[in-house]
């Protein structure tokens, strides 16, 4: 019986297609004229003492919609427009696809793929214009977000730098995107901002902290970044308050950029061990032998840097033990970076500095508006049982 009775699946579906397709072109052309016979005051060719005007035949217009390409018949009146509030004026897309065009290419879809999800989807392409014209009604709203109010108190901050490539003269040059999140009071994490900077030095970052304290950041307890000196400035004079926790990951690798190869696995067993302890006067205690030890292995820069700069590595002691696996590190920030860097590798090399930054912008809103902003990761009533006077410096 099974090879009796076939069927091919493609044919039903291409047909099931078309009937959707024809009856939201029929129904959308029928509200069409229920509109113009309502401005008539008449339905077609109906003679009535209401009636304040005619028709004047209609013009052909087609409107891509989810079910696919559709033919309006637009009535034409003697008297007044005719305006419809079914389909905007100069309409040619319906909202639902226009939204899916700017979602697929936020989303990392190149222009090139675009066109061809859409002529499968649709039976249309969309040229490369066509979405760079879409994407400018987003990038309006994604500089309002950019420019946001900071409401609330953060009491951590995870800074850090992204470079991009752009055009420039002939020539591809270096861009820095500078990005921070932070941790709310209520334990959930947002991400505060993004701006362009020529590169991650003090005046870059000086000019991104000044941003961020301008729309409202305060509260800032600790700040978590890697060893960019510029930085470091740019926080002590910005946020006095604020103690500097180095990355502890990104602190292993300079370690690691003096140890020979073989001897990496140790050296890593080694610097765990010191943040491994259970409070700062014993992870002290640790990191000293540790350096004896590099020295009594030969390993002298590398004990050297540890003993010049491990404290910076160790401020997370201050704030509650529940905490400090997620402020000992920048990686919450890390793998935003990595999403900006999978989107943005679409592109290559951006024609100016602008674009790079509204499409990385783009994206750190579709993630704050999706997942990262609903995640709450962390509990932060301990925070404010913590000592309000600990030993470690502030940034300097």
């Amino acid at each position: 019986m099974g090879e009796v009775i076939k069927i091919d699946e493609a044919r039903i579906r291409d047909h099931l297609g078309e009937m959707v397709r024809g009856t939201v072109e029929e129904t959308l052309n029928a509200m069409l004229d229920a509109e113009a016979d309502e401005l008539c005051g008449a339905g077609r060719y109906q003679r009535s003492a209401d009636r304040v005007d005619t028709r004047a035949g209609s013009y052909d217009r087609t409107l891509h919609t989810s079910a696919g390409e559709v033919k309006l018949k637009v009535p034409k009146l003697r008297q007044q427009v005719f305006e419809t509030a079914i389909i905007e004026r100069y309409r040619r897309r319906e909202a639902s696809v226009e939204e899916s065009l700017i979602e697929m290419y936020l989303a990392g879809v190149s222009v090139r793929r675009v066109e061809d999800i859409t002529e499968a989807l649709w039976g249309t392409r969309v040229s490369p214009a066509t979405v760079s014209n879409l994407n400018k009604k987003i990038y309006a709203k994604i500089e309002a977000w950019r420019n946001r109010a900071i409401t609330g108190e953060h009491p951590y901050l995870y800074l850090d730098g992204i470079v991009m490539k752009r055009s420039w003269a002939g020539e591809v040059r270096n861009v820095s995107l500078l990005v921070a999140s932070a941790v709310n009071t209520e334990g959930f994490r947002e991400i505060l901002g993004i701006c362009e900077g020529a590169k991650e030095d003090k005046s870059g970052w000086s000019a991104f902290l000044r941003h961020l304290v301008e729309r409202g950041l305060n509260g800032v307890r600790l700040i978590i970044s890697d060893a960019c000196r510029g930085l470091v400035e740019s926080a002590a004079e910005y946020l006095p308050d604020a103690r500097w926790q180095r990355c502890m990951v990104h602190f292993y690798h300079n370690v690691f950029s003096h140890v020979p190869a073989t001897r990496v696995r140790d050296v890593s067993h080694m610097l765990k061990a010191i943040h491994a302890q259970e409070s700062r006067t014993s992870a002290d205690e640790k990191a000293r032998a540790i350096i004896a030890e590099l020295r009594l292995l030969k390993m002298g820069k590398a004990a050297d840097l540890v003993e010049q700069s491990v404290h910076e590595t160790l401020s997370y002691y201050a704030f509650p033990d529940i905490h400090w696996q997620k402020i000992r590190t920048n990686n919450p920030l890390e793998r935003i970076m990595r999403e900006i860097r999978r989107r943005t590798r679409v592109v290559g090399a951006f024609p100016n500095g602008q674009s790079c930054l509204n499409l990385a912008a783009a994206r750190l809103r579709h993630i704050a508006g999706t997942q990262w902003s609903t995640k709450r990761y962390m509990n932060m009533r301990p925070l404010f049982q913590a000592d309000e006077n600990p030993t470690e410096a502030a940034v300097a």
